[in-house]
């Protein structure tokens, strides 16, 4: 796992108590008010307000147009079709318009692209299908934005196309009869930020003159849904429909959502945006990602229960294979990433093989980025060209990066956070190189854990629950608030889980407290009784039995009183010198290690071997300074080289043979090659 920077938010107290007096609410809950930039009572008042309120519909460029063009195929009951998406944002935006065309009968139809045999968004092979079926309007939901080709077709072919779409759009705009996008430069829409549902929920109440209520009491539900899973932000309008998607679901849900809610476990219980995104949504997607997207649609224009719960089970199964499938891949990835110096030490990984499943490569993608912190491109090789899904972190956005380099692409498109690309196999190395170049000229961002401010551990209490509950929904751009517990010692740790998750005990004066460490397994845990951490925690609500308590979820733990900063630095200049960039006289001097450093370096390693652990662990263990870690890797891999040490099942330890002679450090090509760039 990458090591992140700390960083605490930069609150203005004095703001914090000005505002929790004018508006008369705790001050916990006014600084995490103010940690999320809302400084005015105004906002206050509008943020935490019950009522729901959005701009008008009209304000989105062509609108008007749409809902004039919408409403004569209605009067005319000519054919109409839904063009959506293979994933949940795109099958929630056809199941809630073709069920409200269908509701005012029209003469309307679906189509699904499959993921492998179609690709994304409308083609010209589609027009031509429907325009064989006597379509003569087609309304893209989620996709169309680039779709130059199929619009021209669809002009040919007599056939109007109303583009619904939020992915960015390039200077020019398809040639359709109306595009919807808030992110069109002359839309004046107030608020942009939209999923593709989010989107449709806009042309809905344009057609029902502004009647947001009626759209959300009978699609609620679904509009939350996409518009959680498109990990769009969660603040203005969209904080608005989450929540009262979310009354929806826990109220009166449609049928198809009532049967996945079982499925789940989750029957009977109270969803949050976090039920939303990692058990429903995954669930949806995985129908388009491996399987067949038409069967999550089925599922939610479901009108008898028994289908629904036969379709939710066939799901279920659907995204079981779906983790297995991305586990094999992201175990393949890794292999290729880590033996390949030239991907593993680039600013940005890309990698690629054969026959990957694309269903899953974004999800890959994702989990890399959070492994190596840095953006990630994973692509699928179907014989000479390839279908890549790209991730990113935050202040990079792959968007403009792809946009840099596109002369290595097919294609492209996406948001900041997340792209999809086609590529020449021929293409990849130079796509990779051309990626790192542009990454190092701007210098790629760190990454960062972000602490809405640090808790007294004696305010961990049901208070705190009632006070988290009113900045619900929680998601992108309203993250559940991240807490920092500084110089907390560690008193206690339990395997809990059949030893696949650690119970800590944690300690500051009189106060004690529990946490719960998932994931982490005590041969992973390098802490011990009596050091002093920090944890950067969220603190959620934990229901047994009718008593409810406040569950302590740890984030990340690390060393109290590090040097967090020079040793990320550390780390990446340690990674420029592993890809064979050029560094400088002095850069070359600080990585090389005396015939001293080497030896402390082999000593701790001979005392505490099996040695598992990152370089940090190394340096607090051993008493060197943190911003030498860069120096430390060097030397474990001149260890290597010499064959002094090993490196077998993720550890450092001595070679079981013995060795016949000695090693000589005049004989390390990696010192040589220091010493000619420091010279």
């Amino acid at each position: 796992m990458q090591r992140k920077l700390w960083r605490v938010a930069d609150l203005n107290k004095n703001a914090a108590a000005e505002l929790a007096e004018y508006c008369g609410i705790d001050p916990t809950l006014a600084l995490l008010l103010v940690s999320r930039g809302i400084l005015t009572d105004i906002d206050a008042e509008m943020f935490l307000s019950e009522e729901l309120d959005f701009f008008d519909p009209f304000l989105i460029a062509d609108m008007d147009k749409a809902v004039s063009r919408i409403k004569e195929g209605l009067m005319s009951f000519e054919k109409m079709a839904v063009f959506g998406d293979y994933d949940a944002d795109g099958i929630t935006s056809t199941a809630v318009l073709y069920r409200y065309l269908a509701s005012h009968g029209a003469n309307v139809t679906y189509h699904i692209p499959d993921r492998q045999k179609e690709g994304y968004g409308i083609s010209e092979e589609a027009v031509q299908e429907l325009s064989r079926d006597g379509v003569t309007l087609i309304i893209t939901v989620d996709n169309g934005i680039s779709a130059f080709a199929a619009c021209e077709k669809a002009k040919k072919a007599n056939i109007d196309v109303v583009i619904t779409d939020h992915h960015r759009p390039s200077e020019t705009l398809p040639a359709a009869y109306a595009v919807l996008n808030p992110h069109r430069a002359d839309c004046p829409s107030e608020y942009k930020d939209f999923s593709g549902v989010g989107v449709v929920f806009k042309l809905l109440c344009a057609l029902e003159g502004g009647d947001f209520q009626e759209i959300l009491e009978e699609y609620g539900d679904l509009i939350a849904l996409g518009t959680v899973a498109d990990i769009v932000p969660l603040t203005s309008e969209n904080r608005m429909l989450v929540k009262a998607g979310l009354e929806k679901i826990n109220r009166d849900p449609c049928l198809g959502l009532a049967a996945l809610k079982a499925v789940c476990g989750l029957e009977g219980k109270n969803l949050n945006a976090s039920n939303l995104g990692f058990a429903l949504a995954p669930r949806i997607n995985a129908a388009g990602r491996i399987g067949n997207p038409y069967h999550a649609l089925y599922l939610l224009l479901a009108d008898d229960f028994s289908i629904a719960n036969e379709i939710s089970q066939n799901l279920d199964a659907l995204n079981k294979s779906r983790q297995q499938i991305e586990a094999d891949i992201l175990k393949e990835a890794i292999e290729e990433i880590e033996t390949h110096p030239e991907i593993r030490f680039s600013s940005v990984i890309v990698v690629a093989k054969e026959n990957w499943h694309p269903g899953v490569i974004g999800i890959v993608a994702a989990r890399l980025v959070s492994r190596y912190g840095k953006p990630a491109v994973v692509i699928s090789l179907n014989g000479d060209e390839g279908t890549g899904s790209c991730r990113s972190i935050e202040g990079y956005s792959m968007f403009d990066a792809l946009s840099e380099v596109q002369e290595h692409l097919l294609r492209f498109g996406g948001h900041p956070g997340a792209a999809g690309l086609g590529i020449k196999k021929s293409e990849i190395d130079a796509f990779r190189t051309a990626l790192d170049q542009k990454a190092k000229e701007k210098s790629l961002p760190f990454l960062y854990v972000d602490i809405d401010f640090k808790l007294n551990p004696a305010s961990v209490n049901t208070g705190l629950l009632d006070t988290l509950a009113l900045l619900e929904p929680f998601g992108c751009e309203n993250p559940a608030p991240l807490f920092g517990l500084y110089r907390m010692t560690l008193a206690g740790v339990q395997p809990v889980g059949e030893g696949k998750h650690l119970r800590l005990t944690l300690k500051k004066g009189l106060t004690e407290l529990t946490a719960m460490l998932f994931s982490t397994s005590l041969a992973q845990f390098p802490y011990h009784i009596g050091d002093t951490v920090d944890l950067a925690v969220q603190i959620e609500k934990n229901e047994f039995r009718g008593v409810i308590k406040p569950s302590v979820q740890i984030r990340e733990i690390r060393f109290s009183e590090n040097d967090e900063e020079n040793y990320v630095k550390s780390l990446r200049l340690y990674e420029k010198y592993k890809h064979g960039d050029t560094l400088s006289e002095k850069e070359a001097v600080f990585l090389l290690p005396s015939r001293e450093f080497l030896l402390s370096v082999y000593r701790f390693i001979q005392l505490n071997a099996p040695f598992a652990f990152d370089a940090e662990v190394f340096c607090k263990r051993s008493g060197c300074k943190e911003a030498h870690a860069g120096r430390v890797l060097v030397a474990l891999d001149v260890l290597l080289e010499l064959q002094l040490l090993e490196y077998k099942d993720g550890a450092y330890r001595l070679p079981n043979a013995k060795r016949t002679e000695k090693a000589d450090l005049q004989n390390s090509e990696i010192l040589k090659g220091l010493k000619e760039k420091g010279a």
